[in-house]
Protein backbone atom coordinates (compact mmCIF):
# COMPACT_ATOMS: atom_id res chain seq x y z
CA UNK A 1 0.00 0.00 0.00
CA UNK A 2 0.81 3.75 0.05
CA UNK A 3 1.37 6.60 2.76
CA UNK A 4 2.68 9.52 3.33
CA UNK A 5 5.89 8.64 5.76
CA UNK A 6 7.51 10.82 8.09
CA UNK A 7 11.29 11.29 7.70
CA UNK A 8 12.01 13.93 9.70
CA UNK A 9 11.40 17.54 10.07
CA UNK A 10 10.71 18.97 7.17
CA UNK A 11 10.89 16.05 5.34
CA UNK A 12 7.63 13.61 4.22
CA UNK A 13 6.99 11.19 1.19
CA UNK A 14 3.93 9.80 -0.19
CA UNK A 15 5.59 6.11 -0.52
CA UNK A 16 4.76 2.56 -0.85
CA UNK A 17 5.09 0.34 2.72
CA UNK A 18 3.82 -2.62 4.05
CA UNK A 19 0.01 -3.74 4.33
CA UNK A 20 -0.43 -3.28 8.57
CA UNK A 21 -2.15 -6.83 9.54
CA UNK A 22 -3.59 -7.76 13.16
CA UNK A 23 -1.03 -7.91 15.94
CA UNK A 24 -3.21 -7.66 18.98
CA UNK A 25 -6.86 -9.69 19.50
CA UNK A 26 -8.35 -6.30 19.94
CA UNK A 27 -6.95 -4.76 16.84
CA UNK A 28 -8.96 -3.93 13.49
CA UNK A 29 -7.90 -3.52 10.12
CA UNK A 30 -9.58 -0.51 8.39
CA UNK A 31 -9.51 0.56 4.83
CA UNK A 32 -9.36 4.67 5.17
CA UNK A 33 -11.84 5.88 2.68
CA UNK A 34 -11.73 9.44 3.64
CA UNK A 35 -8.50 10.97 5.50
CA UNK A 36 -7.88 14.35 6.34
CA UNK A 37 -4.37 17.36 7.22
CA UNK A 38 -4.21 18.55 11.18
CA UNK A 39 -2.62 21.46 11.92
CA UNK A 40 -0.50 19.02 14.59
CA UNK A 41 0.94 17.02 11.46
CA UNK A 42 2.09 20.91 10.65
CA UNK A 43 3.91 20.83 14.16
CA UNK A 44 5.33 17.39 13.43
CA UNK A 45 6.85 18.82 10.29
CA UNK A 46 8.26 21.58 12.22
CA UNK A 47 9.71 19.32 14.66
CA UNK A 48 7.81 19.93 17.12
CA UNK A 49 6.81 16.69 18.52
CA UNK A 50 10.36 14.94 19.07
CA UNK A 51 8.28 11.69 19.52
CA UNK A 52 7.76 11.32 16.16
CA UNK A 53 10.16 9.36 14.05
CA UNK A 54 11.80 8.74 11.11
CA UNK A 55 9.83 6.15 9.32
CA UNK A 56 6.04 6.95 10.97
CA UNK A 57 3.32 6.61 8.54
CA UNK A 58 1.58 10.37 9.53
CA UNK A 59 -2.33 11.22 10.53
CA UNK A 60 -4.71 10.64 13.22
CA UNK A 61 -8.05 11.15 11.85
CA UNK A 62 -10.31 8.63 9.24
CA UNK A 63 -13.51 7.77 8.17
CA UNK A 64 -12.78 3.74 6.77
CA UNK A 65 -14.38 0.78 5.97
CA UNK A 66 -13.56 -2.39 8.33
CA UNK A 67 -11.29 -4.81 6.89
CA UNK A 68 -10.92 -7.23 9.20
CA UNK A 69 -10.92 -7.52 13.17
CA UNK A 70 -9.09 -10.08 15.76
CA UNK A 71 -10.52 -12.59 17.62
CA UNK A 72 -11.03 -9.90 20.98
CA UNK A 73 -13.29 -7.43 18.70
CA UNK A 74 -16.55 -7.25 19.60
CA UNK A 75 -18.37 -5.13 18.57
CA UNK A 76 -16.93 -4.55 14.89
CA UNK A 77 -17.48 -6.89 11.70
CA UNK A 78 -16.02 -6.39 8.10
CA UNK A 79 -17.83 -4.22 6.00
CA UNK A 80 -19.01 -1.75 8.93
CA UNK A 81 -18.17 1.86 8.15
CA UNK A 82 -16.22 3.56 11.50
CA UNK A 83 -14.77 6.99 12.11
CA UNK A 84 -11.07 6.25 13.71
CA UNK A 85 -10.87 8.61 16.55
CA UNK A 86 -7.87 10.76 16.58
CA UNK A 87 -7.40 9.45 20.32
CA UNK A 88 -6.98 4.68 21.18
CA UNK A 89 -8.41 4.04 24.44
CA UNK A 90 -7.64 0.74 26.32
CA UNK A 91 -11.03 1.23 28.30
CA UNK A 92 -9.77 -0.57 31.16
CA UNK A 93 -7.04 2.25 32.74
CA UNK A 94 -7.87 4.43 35.62
CA UNK A 95 -7.79 7.42 32.94
CA UNK A 96 -10.03 5.39 30.34
CA UNK A 97 -12.83 4.55 33.22
CA UNK A 98 -12.86 8.31 34.36
CA UNK A 99 -13.35 8.72 30.37
CA UNK A 100 -9.83 11.19 30.18
CA UNK A 101 -9.28 8.86 26.86
CA UNK A 102 -6.06 11.29 25.93
CA UNK A 103 -4.52 9.89 29.00
CA UNK A 104 -4.76 6.19 28.50
CA UNK A 105 -2.15 4.34 30.70
CA UNK A 106 -3.22 1.17 28.79
CA UNK A 107 -1.02 1.87 25.23
CA UNK A 108 -4.11 4.37 24.29
CA UNK A 109 -4.15 8.02 23.91
CA UNK A 110 -2.92 10.31 21.08
CA UNK A 111 -0.36 7.43 19.58
CA UNK A 112 -1.87 7.34 15.56
CA UNK A 113 0.59 9.39 13.75
CA UNK A 114 2.53 9.82 17.09
CA UNK A 115 3.79 6.72 18.52
CA UNK A 116 2.30 4.21 15.68
CA UNK A 117 1.25 4.46 12.30
CA UNK A 118 -0.95 6.64 11.36
CA UNK A 119 -4.27 7.14 8.67
CA UNK A 120 -2.74 9.25 5.88
CA UNK A 121 -2.83 5.90 4.01
CA UNK A 122 -4.70 3.41 2.17
CA UNK A 123 -5.37 1.31 5.31
CA UNK A 124 -4.38 1.82 8.82
CA UNK A 125 -4.38 -1.14 12.18
CA UNK A 126 -6.93 0.73 14.80
CA UNK A 127 -5.54 -0.87 18.42
CA UNK A 128 -8.58 -1.20 20.74
CA UNK A 129 -10.90 -1.08 18.13
CA UNK A 130 -13.85 -1.29 19.97
CA UNK A 131 -13.45 1.51 22.19
CA UNK A 132 -11.15 3.76 19.44
CA UNK A 133 -13.86 3.64 16.67
CA UNK A 134 -17.14 4.86 16.48
CA UNK A 135 -20.20 3.52 14.22
CA UNK A 136 -21.32 6.52 11.58
CA UNK A 137 -24.93 7.04 11.23
CA UNK A 138 -27.09 6.60 8.36
CA UNK A 139 -27.49 9.91 6.54
CA UNK A 140 -24.05 11.91 7.05
CA UNK A 141 -21.35 11.71 4.38
CA UNK A 142 -17.77 10.93 4.88
CA UNK A 143 -16.86 14.11 5.36
CA UNK A 144 -18.95 15.58 7.85
CA UNK A 145 -18.02 12.77 10.13
CA UNK A 146 -14.62 12.87 9.42
CA UNK A 147 -14.67 16.39 11.19
CA UNK A 148 -15.61 14.26 14.60
CA UNK A 149 -12.61 12.36 14.21
CA UNK A 150 -10.26 15.20 16.10
CA UNK A 151 -11.38 19.46 15.31
CA UNK A 152 -15.11 18.85 16.46
CA UNK A 153 -14.70 17.66 20.30
CA UNK A 154 -11.20 19.02 20.47
CA UNK A 155 -12.91 22.57 20.18
CA UNK A 156 -15.47 21.70 21.85
CA UNK A 157 -14.09 19.67 25.02
CA UNK A 158 -10.60 21.30 25.40
CA UNK A 159 -11.87 24.72 24.52
CA UNK A 160 -15.79 24.95 25.21
CA UNK A 161 -16.08 22.62 27.73
CA UNK A 162 -13.16 23.08 29.64
CA UNK A 163 -13.32 27.04 29.30
CA UNK A 164 -17.28 26.76 31.33
CA UNK A 165 -19.12 28.21 28.51
CA UNK A 166 -22.04 29.56 29.57
CA UNK A 167 -25.27 31.24 28.67
CA UNK A 168 -24.79 35.43 28.49
CA UNK A 169 -20.82 34.69 28.58
CA UNK A 170 -18.74 36.97 26.34
CA UNK A 171 -16.57 34.16 24.57
CA UNK A 172 -13.29 35.36 22.66
CA UNK A 173 -11.44 33.10 20.13
CA UNK A 174 -8.23 33.22 18.97
CA UNK A 175 -7.07 31.94 16.07
CA UNK A 176 -9.81 31.28 13.55
CA UNK A 177 -8.34 28.35 12.07
CA UNK A 178 -10.36 24.81 11.68
CA UNK A 179 -9.87 24.47 15.95
CA UNK A 180 -10.71 28.14 16.61
CA UNK A 181 -13.96 27.44 13.79
CA UNK A 182 -15.02 24.31 15.41
CA UNK A 183 -14.64 26.05 19.06
CA UNK A 184 -16.93 29.28 18.13
CA UNK A 185 -19.62 26.31 16.96
CA UNK A 186 -19.40 24.70 20.05
CA UNK A 187 -19.74 27.74 21.63
CA UNK A 188 -22.84 28.92 20.25
CA UNK A 189 -24.80 25.29 21.70
CA UNK A 190 -24.79 27.44 24.66
CA UNK A 191 -26.19 30.87 23.83
CA UNK A 192 -23.32 33.34 24.62
CA UNK A 193 -24.32 37.09 24.57
CA UNK A 194 -20.85 37.26 21.50
CA UNK A 195 -18.54 35.44 20.31
CA UNK A 196 -15.58 37.42 19.08
CA UNK A 197 -13.39 35.65 16.59
CA UNK A 198 -9.51 37.37 16.53
CA UNK A 199 -6.92 36.58 14.01
CA UNK A 200 -4.70 38.31 11.08
CA UNK A 201 -6.15 36.85 8.10
CA UNK A 202 -9.51 38.05 6.37
CA UNK A 203 -10.45 35.00 4.86
CA UNK A 204 -10.35 33.45 8.00
CA UNK A 205 -12.68 36.00 9.84
CA UNK A 206 -15.37 35.80 6.88
CA UNK A 207 -14.75 31.78 7.62
CA UNK A 208 -15.05 32.79 11.21
CA UNK A 209 -18.72 34.87 10.41
CA UNK A 210 -19.95 32.24 8.57
CA UNK A 211 -19.94 29.67 11.50
CA UNK A 212 -21.45 31.98 14.02
CA UNK A 213 -18.88 34.46 15.19
CA UNK A 214 -20.91 37.61 16.45
CA UNK A 215 -17.81 40.25 16.05
CA UNK A 216 -14.28 39.66 14.15
CA UNK A 217 -11.19 41.48 14.85
CA UNK A 218 -8.24 41.93 12.81
CA UNK A 219 -5.36 42.06 15.15
CA UNK A 220 -3.52 43.40 12.28
CA UNK A 221 -4.55 46.45 12.12
CA UNK A 222 -7.79 46.46 15.42
CA UNK A 223 -6.89 46.31 19.07
CA UNK A 224 -8.56 43.17 20.21
CA UNK A 225 -8.50 44.36 23.40
CA UNK A 226 -10.33 47.27 23.30
CA UNK A 227 -13.14 45.31 21.48
CA UNK A 228 -13.41 42.98 24.21
CA UNK A 229 -13.75 45.41 26.62
CA UNK A 230 -16.24 47.50 25.07
CA UNK A 231 -18.37 44.40 24.85
CA UNK A 232 -17.63 43.71 28.51
CA UNK A 233 -18.03 47.19 30.72
CA UNK A 234 -14.39 47.25 30.59
CA UNK A 235 -14.15 43.69 32.39
CA UNK A 236 -12.59 41.56 29.53
CA UNK A 237 -14.06 38.08 28.19
CA UNK A 238 -16.04 35.78 30.28
CA UNK A 239 -13.69 32.92 28.66
CA UNK A 240 -10.40 33.53 26.48
CA UNK A 241 -9.45 29.94 23.86
CA UNK A 242 -6.46 30.62 22.56
CA UNK A 243 -6.65 27.96 19.34
CA UNK A 244 -2.92 28.70 17.42
CA UNK A 245 -0.44 27.17 19.53
CA UNK A 246 2.20 30.29 19.71
CA UNK A 247 3.48 32.38 22.66
CA UNK A 248 2.13 35.19 21.48
CA UNK A 249 -1.81 34.39 21.19
CA UNK A 250 -1.33 32.70 24.85
CA UNK A 251 -0.57 36.02 26.21
CA UNK A 252 -2.87 37.75 24.23
CA UNK A 253 -5.50 35.35 25.76
CA UNK A 254 -4.68 36.15 29.03
CA UNK A 255 -4.45 39.99 28.65
CA UNK A 256 -8.27 39.41 26.81
CA UNK A 257 -10.00 37.54 29.88
CA UNK A 258 -11.62 39.42 32.82
CA UNK A 259 -10.64 38.57 36.41
CA UNK A 260 -12.60 35.53 37.58
CA UNK A 261 -12.72 33.98 34.11
CA UNK A 262 -10.95 31.32 32.15
CA UNK A 263 -8.33 30.63 29.71
CA UNK A 264 -8.89 27.88 27.91
CA UNK A 265 -5.52 26.78 25.88
CA UNK A 266 -6.41 24.43 22.82
CA UNK A 267 -3.18 25.02 20.81
CA UNK A 268 -0.52 22.64 20.67
CA UNK A 269 2.85 25.02 21.43
CA UNK A 270 6.17 24.39 20.39
CA UNK A 271 7.96 26.54 22.33
CA UNK A 272 7.67 28.71 25.96
CA UNK A 273 5.26 31.14 26.28
CA UNK A 274 5.39 33.65 29.10
CA UNK A 275 2.80 33.44 31.84
CA UNK A 276 2.57 36.98 33.48
CA UNK A 277 1.84 36.16 36.82
CA UNK A 278 2.55 39.82 37.98
CA UNK A 279 -0.59 40.82 36.55
CA UNK A 280 -3.09 37.66 36.93
CA UNK A 281 -1.84 36.16 40.50
CA UNK A 282 -4.43 38.72 41.89
CA UNK A 283 -7.19 38.40 39.34
CA UNK A 284 -8.83 35.01 40.01
CA UNK A 285 -8.33 33.76 36.61
CA UNK A 286 -7.97 30.22 35.66
CA UNK A 287 -5.68 28.29 32.88
CA UNK A 288 -6.94 25.32 31.51
CA UNK A 289 -5.06 22.58 29.15
CA UNK A 290 -5.45 19.73 27.55
CA UNK A 291 -5.39 17.15 25.07
CA UNK A 292 -8.58 15.85 23.07
CA UNK A 293 -10.37 12.85 25.08
CA UNK A 294 -13.32 12.36 22.54
CA UNK A 295 -15.50 11.70 24.98
CA UNK A 296 -18.12 13.80 23.72
CA UNK A 297 -17.68 12.03 20.36
CA UNK A 298 -21.13 9.97 20.47
CA UNK A 299 -22.94 13.58 21.62
CA UNK A 300 -21.36 15.63 18.52
CA UNK A 301 -22.65 12.10 16.11
CA UNK A 302 -25.89 13.04 17.19
CA UNK A 303 -26.03 16.73 16.79
CA UNK A 304 -24.30 15.95 13.01
CA UNK A 305 -26.84 13.67 12.18
CA UNK A 306 -30.17 15.96 13.57
CA UNK A 307 -28.69 19.04 11.44
CA UNK A 308 -27.85 21.00 14.77
CA UNK A 309 -24.00 20.82 13.74
CA UNK A 310 -22.66 21.42 10.69
CA UNK A 311 -19.13 21.07 10.71
CA UNK A 312 -18.64 19.74 7.00
CA UNK A 313 -18.47 23.58 5.84
CA UNK A 314 -14.88 23.45 7.03
CA UNK A 315 -13.97 21.29 4.38
CA UNK A 316 -12.56 23.43 1.83
CA UNK A 317 -10.20 21.47 -0.52
CA UNK A 318 -10.63 18.20 -2.16
CA UNK A 319 -7.91 15.52 -3.47
CA UNK A 320 -7.22 11.75 -3.90
CA UNK A 321 -4.65 9.74 -1.51
CA UNK A 322 -1.87 9.81 -4.24
CA UNK A 323 -2.58 13.58 -4.03
CA UNK A 324 -1.14 13.91 -0.80
CA UNK A 325 1.95 16.12 -1.11
CA UNK A 326 -0.23 18.25 -2.89
CA UNK A 327 -2.77 18.72 -0.34
CA UNK A 328 -0.02 19.40 2.45
CA UNK A 329 1.04 22.22 0.29
CA UNK A 330 -2.43 23.50 -0.17
CA UNK A 331 -2.95 23.27 3.63
CA UNK A 332 0.26 24.27 5.12
CA UNK A 333 -0.16 27.78 2.98
CA UNK A 334 -3.12 28.29 4.14
CA UNK A 335 -2.97 32.19 4.01
CA UNK A 336 -2.57 31.88 0.38
CA UNK A 337 -4.86 29.11 -0.59
CA UNK A 338 -7.74 30.14 2.00
CA UNK A 339 -7.64 26.25 2.71
CA UNK A 340 -9.67 25.20 6.35
CA UNK A 341 -9.96 21.41 6.20
CA UNK A 342 -8.53 19.22 2.90
CA UNK A 343 -10.15 15.64 2.84
CA UNK A 344 -8.59 13.10 0.45
CA UNK A 345 -10.21 9.81 -0.64
CA UNK A 346 -10.04 6.77 -2.43
CA UNK A 347 -10.35 6.57 -5.96
CA UNK A 348 -13.37 4.63 -6.75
Amino acid sequence: MHAVVYHGPGRKAWEEVPKPSIQDDTDAIVRVDAVTICGTDLHILKGDVPAVTDGRILGHEAVGTVESVGAGVKNLSPGDRVLVSCITACGSCRYCREGRYGQCLGGGGWILGHLIDGTQAEYVRVPFADTSTFAIPAGVTDEEVLMLADIGPTGYEVGVLNGHVRPGDVVAVVGAGPIGLSAIMGAKLFSPAHVVAIDLADSRLEAAKRVGADVVVNATHDDALEVVRGLTDGLGADVAIEAVGVPGTFEQCAALVRPGGTVANVGVHGKPATLHLEDLWIKDVTITTGLVDTYSTPTLLRLLSSRQLDLGQLVTHHFHLDEFMDAYEVFANAADTQALKVVLTARS
